[in-house]
């Protein structure tokens, strides 16, 4: 075998082959750079076409607009209300805002033509029905829950047992004995992040005044029943409340089924879309709460007040009211949790529950807002 000496014509051929060897990978990573920089250019003006384009539909057109207002409904009725500045501006929030709220005030002047007739039923009719029934319910977008209660004398507005905090509607159902439980009025929630003590409004359970933030004289949006089993939805004054026997009753709105006719004439005006709990009474009584499960896409991204409305129309609903809703939405039966609920830390502390009792009037519920001010109440402090 030879071995070529330094410096001869085959050394010199097999050096220049190599040095061209060399140089080839340099030649593929320009390459690769150059296609990458077409990708990236190519890529960047995508999305600013697509961006212009989405943002001329979004703005501009009437289908766009209404998406943009739908979005912009359903963050108000979150905590972070705020930021829906950012899809229509301050100016349009404020509007829309007090446009909701002056239709809530407006359905709540409706008059009640007292609809409603909760007989006393024979022994033997009470006996076939169980207390409680849960039907699924859906639509579109959502998944959720229908308790239908039998008997609308079972149901107690429950508090926490514990003061400074709120509690758990599972913990609730349990310690009270209950055979199932829903959430109830609304609360002060700081930063979205409250202990769940303070409610807002006006708290009656047992036909007596547990909480009220205002004087006798204020009026509330209320959600209630009386001594004969009748839903109560609408504005009312405690005052006035006491004269109608109302026992049980926490502050939420609107009431937006009156006389069996809805009073949300189209999803644009249903308040966005969202996890919820509503309530709603039949003609002979019934009970119903709609649970509806949402912020879960894949599953259930939530409903408006119309697609509530609806369900209960279907259901024969003669009245019916918003109660809270987001990630309180909360269905509880045989201490178990049967929805969803949206938040991420799971179940939420709650300062009322609605909860279906078998023997009612033994429920030991306690008012644990008795002598305290409203105004020292530190609803962020655990």
């Amino acid at each position: 075998m030879s071995v070529p000496m330094p410096g001869s014509p085959r050394t010199q051929t097999t050096a220049a082959a190599a040095a061209k060897k060399k140089k080839k990978p340099v030649k593929k990573k320009k390459r690769r750079s150059s296609t990458l920089a077409s990708i990236t250019l190519y890529t960047f003006f995508f999305l600013f076409l697509f961006g212009s384009v989405f943002s001329l539909w979004f703005f501009l057109t009437e289908t766009g607009t209404n998406l943009r207002m739908m979005m912009a409904d359903t963050i108000i009725s979150t905590q972070h209300r705020d930021w829906a500045k950012y899809l229509i501006g301050e100016e349009e929030l404020k509007k829309r805002v007090d446009r909701y709220w002056a239709q809530f005030d407006k359905y709540s002047e409706i008059k009640d033509k007292d609809l409603v007739r909760v007989e006393k039923k024979p022994v033997a009719v009470v006996e076939k029905k169980p207390p409680v029934e849960i039907q699924d319910i859906q639509g579109k977008n959502f998944k959720g829950k229908l308790l239908i209660v039998n008997d609308p004398k079972s149901l107690r507005i429950a508090v926490p047992g514990t003061r400074g905090k709120g509690e758990k509607v599972s913990s609730m159902v349990k310690r009270l004995g209950a055979i199932a439980g829903v959430n109830a009025g609304g609360f002060v929630d700081p930063e979205w992040k409250g202990n769940g003590f303070q409610p807002t409004g006006l708290v009656m359970s047992g036909g007596k005044i547990f909480y009220n933030d205002g004087g006798m004289n204020t009026r509330n949006h209320i959600v209630g029943i009386d001594k004969d089993g009748k839903m109560v939805a609408g504005k009312y004054t405690p005052n006035e409340l006491i004269k109608m026997g109302v026992q049980e009753a926490v502050t939420f709105a609107p009431k937006f089924i009156v006389n069996g006719v809805g009073m949300i004439k189209n999803q644009a005006d249903g308040w966005g879309i969202a996890p919820r709990t509503s309530m709603a009474q039949k003609a002979d009584g019934t009970i119903m709460f709609a649970i509806i499960d949402g912020r879960q896409p894949g599953y259930s991204i939530g409903a408006t007040l119309y697609d509530i409305q609806n369900i209960f129309l279907e259901h024969d609903a003669v009245t019916a009211a918003n109660l809270d809703g987001g990630s309180s939405t909360v269905l509880v039966k045989d201490n178990q949790i049967l929805n969803k609920p949206s938040s991420e830390y799971g179940e939420r502390y709650l300062p009322t529950a609605w909860l279906v009792f078998e023997e009612p009037a033994k429920a030991n519920i306690k008012n644990i807002w008795e002598g305290l001010d409203p105004s020292k109440i530190d609803p962020s402090k655990w």
